[in-house]
């Protein structure tokens, strides 16, 4: 019986672990991983507003908004373009020090930020893909 069990288990850690990765993965928004003066300088110079999702890993609709909001295709493709894409554990890292310069009422808050620094949009809580596309669309 532990044999069977034992295949079993290999069996399925080998069909999940191998299995080729899907162009799905990378429908929606990709995010940058780089410091916040760096991000600044970049929307400076690109003459982009930096989207910036602002959650806590405890928040369970910020857990919804990047399972099913930020991977789909349409979000992704829009942001991609238009935005420079940042999340950020606002509990965590340059997060505490981020939330002082921008004062949170709740998570998820999502903020459209200029090169200067600027909000020019903010948004709270969870949203579909299609709500968040309009806010996008609304951004200048």
């Amino acid at each position: 019986m532990i044999r069977l069990a034992s295949l079993c288990l290999l069996v399925l850690f080998t069909a999940t672990s191998f299995a080729p990765a899907t162009d799905d993965t990378k429908a929606g928004i990709q995010f940058t991983e780089a410091r916040w003066a760096d991000i600044l300088k970049q929307a400076k110079a690109q003459k982009k507003v930096i989207f910036l999702d602002a959650y806590a890993s405890w928040c369970g609709p910020c857990k919804l908004l990047q399972k099913n909001t930020f991977t789909q295709k349409a979000v992704g493709d829009l942001f991609n373009k238009k935005f420079i894409n940042v999340k950020m554990d606002m509990e965590k890292g340059e997060g505490p020090a981020l939330s002082q310069v921008y004062p949170l009422e709740g998570y998820p808050t999502l903020l459209f930020i200029d090169g200067n620094g600027r909000v020019v949009k903010r948004v709270m809580g969870y949203m579909g893909a299609d709500d968040l596309l309009d806010v996008a669309k609304s951004v200048k």
